[in-house]
């Protein structure tokens, strides 16, 4: 798929860049991201169909978390993860923002302290009934 002779000048879709980096497991995972606004081009929303060029700053939403790269290297076919994670660079924001929060969320679990009996009957009509003036609050509002 060379534009010329050189395989340098490669001509690669966003979707294809984004399954052959191993960010979505696959294609169609990438398209639908794409489409819905998960990934973001150069600080906009694009098209699957976008070609990537290297130097562009790619931001994805995988799971909760948020990952901003850079591309360094172009592909559309998907190999082996040590050979994938060269095709981009994470930018060192990206990396601190990730950590930051993972720090965050093992703080929260170690502060958490489970119940020391399973809920009876009595309690859940209780948390039922609180959960449901609740919502009718904050409907009102």
């Amino acid at each position: 798929m060379a534009k010329n002779s050189e395989d340098t000048e490669l001509s690669v879709r966003l979707d294809k860049w984004l399954h052959a980096s191993r960010f979505y497991k696959t294609r169609s995972l990438a398209t639908q991201m794409v489409e819905g606004g998960k990934v973001t081009y150069n600080g906009q929303r694009t098209k699957p169909s976008r070609t990537v060029e290297i130097g562009a700053q790619i931001t994805l939403q995988k799971g909760n978390e948020k990952i901003t790269v850079v591309v360094q290297e172009l592909s559309n076919r998907r190999t082996a993860y040590k050979v994938a994670k060269n095709y981009y660079e994470e930018t060192p924001e990206s990396v601190a923002l990730r950590e930051q929060v993972a720090e965050q969320k093992r703080l929260e679990k170690m502060s958490y302290t489970a119940s020391a009996h399973k809920p009876n009957k009595k309690d859940r009509r209780t948390l039922q009934k609180f959960k449901i003036d609740r919502a009718s609050l904050d409907n009102y509002n």
